[in-house]
C-alpha cells in the first residue's frame, strides 16, 4: 500500500517537487513556435512597467560583446564541473561552440562578504571586471532593490524556458527579468564516517565531546542558525520571532565558547575538511560530493538532520557595470540546455533547475539520476522536513545580520 504524503506547505519545496517530477526533455524546443510561446510564458507573469512619469531612467554601459569575445564569471567554489586537469569541460565546450572565452573565478566565499566587496563600486558605476555573479535568493533581492543588476533579454535566450515553471515567478524578481537560477541545495550535516567512527543524525550529535574543536559551521546564518532553529522545534518558514532567532544564535555562541565549533566560515570551510582540521560540519549538500572527488576519500557523507534541513537557490545575474551583456546571456542560456545541465549536475550534485536534465543524466548514469539530493521526490522533501528560511523584512534583516556579526566576532 502506498502511503499518501500531503504536499509541503513551503512554496519553494513545492517548486522543487515539480522540478523533480518533470521528466520530459525540451532539447528540441528551438523551433520558432515552441520557443516564442515558452518565452512569452516566462515573461508573461512579470508586472507591467511603471508609468513613464514615475520611471527612473537607468543608463547601462555600452555592450562590446561583438568586439570582445569574453565573459567574466564570479561563482562559488566547487560549483562547476571539473576534470582531473582542473579544466571545466562545459566551459571548454561553450568556448569551442561560440568563440567566447570564459574567465571563471571562484571569488565568492559567502553572500555578504562578496556583496560588501563589490557593492560600493557598483553603486558608483565602476567596473568590477565581472559579467556574471551568483547570489542566493535573499541577496539577489538586495541586489535588485539597489538597482545593481542589468535586465535579461529573454528573447535572445531560447533555452531559458527550460526553467521549471514554478521557479519563474519569485517575489524578488517577477518574471525572471534579471535572474536565472543556477543551482539549489540543502543545508545539513557533513562528516567523515571513518574519522568520526559512527553515524551523525542530529545537530546535537555535532556537539559530542570527541568532536570538540573539529566542527566547522557556515557563515550564512540562514543555514547554520536555520538548521539549529529547526532542531529547537521552530518552523523557519513561519513568522518566527526575534527571540526564537536569538535562541538559535545563543546555541552557536555557546558552542563557540565551549570549543565545540572550530570556525564559522564561508565556502572556505572546505579547506578545513580537506586538511583534517575539521571532520564534521554544518555544510551545503553538493560540496560533500565534490570533496569526495577532490580528496578521493569516499568516507565523506552528507545527511539531512533528523529535525530538518534548509533549502536555497542561487541565481545567475549580470552586474550593472558589465560591458559584455550579450556574451553573459549566451553563457547563461547555454547552461539551460538539458544535456549541459545534466553534465553540471553529475559533478556538483546540487538540485538542478533545468527541465529535462534528469532524463539526460539517466542516459549516462541511471543511479545518479535517482539521487534525491539532485532530483528530490515529494515524499523525500516532506519526510525530511526540508524548509526554506523565510523572507525577512528589511528591519529584521538588518537586526539579525547585526546579531550574527557579533556572534562571528565582527
Amino acid at each position: 500500500m502506498t502511503k499518501h504524503v500531503p504536499p509541503p506547505a513551503d512554496p519553494a519545496v513545492r517548486a522543487l517537487i515539480q522540478l523533480a517530477q518533470s521528466g520530459f526533455s525540451r532539447r528540441r524546443m528551438l523551433g520558432l513556435g515552441g520557443s516564442a510561446a515558452a518565452l512569452a510564458a516566462l515573461s508573461a507573469c512579470a508586472p507591467p512597467p511603471p508609468p513613464a512619469a514615475n520611471k527612473t531612467e537607468i543608463k547601462y554601459p555600452k555592450d562590446v560583446s561583438a568586439s570582445e569575445k569574453i565573459v567574466n564569471w564570479a561563482n562559488w567554489t566547487l560549483y562547476l564541473d571539473v576534470d582531473d586537469n582542473k579544466n571545466h569541460p562545459s566551459l571548454d565546450a561553450f568556448t569551442k561552440a561560440t568563440g567566447i572565452k570564459v574567465s571563471y573565478d571562484e571569488a565568492i566565499d559567502d553572500n555578504d562578504s562578496y556583496f560588501n566587496k563589490i557593492a560600493p563600486q557598483l553603486r558608483q558605476g565602476q567596473s568590477i571586471d565581472k559579467d556574471i555573479f551568483v547570489f542566493t535568493d535573499w541577496m539577489a533581492n538586495r541586489v535588485l532593490q539597489q538597482n545593481l543588476a542589468q535586465p535579461l533579454d529573454l528573447i535572445q535566450m531560447p533555452h531559458a524556458p527550460n526553467l521549471i515553471p514554478s521557479l519563474r515567478e519569485v517575489s524578488f524578481d517577477p518574471g525572471r527579468r534579471f535572474s536565472l537560477p543556477w543551482q539549489g541545495g540543502y543545508g545539513g550535516i557533513g562528516y567523515n564516517k571513518a574519522k568520526v567512527g559512527r553515524e551523525l543524525k542530529s545537530i546535537a550529535d555535532l556537539w559530542a565531546p570527541d568532536l570538540k574543536g573539529k566542527v566547522t559551521v557556515l557563515s550564512e546564518f540562514r543555514d547554520t542558525v536555520g538548521v539549529i532553529m529547526q532542531s529547537q522545534g521552530v518552523d523557519i518558514t513561519s513568522k518566527f520571532t526575534a527571540d526564537q532567532f536569538q535562541k538559535g544564535l545563543d546555541e552557536v555562541s555557546k558552542r563557540v565558547s565551549d570549543g565545540n565549533i572550530r570556525r564559522i566560515k564561508g565556502n572556505s570551510y572546505i579547506e578545513d575538511l580537506k586538511s583534517g582540521n575539521a571532520i564534521a560540519c554544518i555544510c551545503w549538500s553538493g560540496d560533500v560530493s565534490m570533496l569526495k572527488a577532490d580528496t578521493g576519500d569516499e568516507n565523506w557523507e552528507f545527511v539531512l538532520p533528523d529535525s530538518g534541513a534548509t533549502l536555497w537557490t542561487d541565481n545567475l545575474m549580470i552586474p550593472i557595470t558589465s560591458t559584455h551583456q550579450a556574451n553573459a546571456m549566451k553563457l547563461m542560456d547555454y547552461y539551460y540546455q538539458p544535456d549541459v545541465a545534466a553534465l553540471v549536475a553529475a559533478y556538483v550534485n546540487y538540485i538542478c533547475p533545468v527541465i529535462g536534465a534528469q532524463d539526460e543524466l539517466a542516459k549516462t548514469d541511471a543511479e545518479l539520476a535517482k539521487d534525491p539530493l539532485i532530483f528530490p521526490s515529494e515524499s523525500f522533501l516532506t519526510e525530511h522536513k526540508v524548509q526554506s528560511f523565510r523572507a525577512l523584512t528589511p528591519e529584521e534583516d538588518a537586526d539579525f545580520s547585526g546579531r550574527w556579526a557579533k556572534v562571528m566576532g565582527n
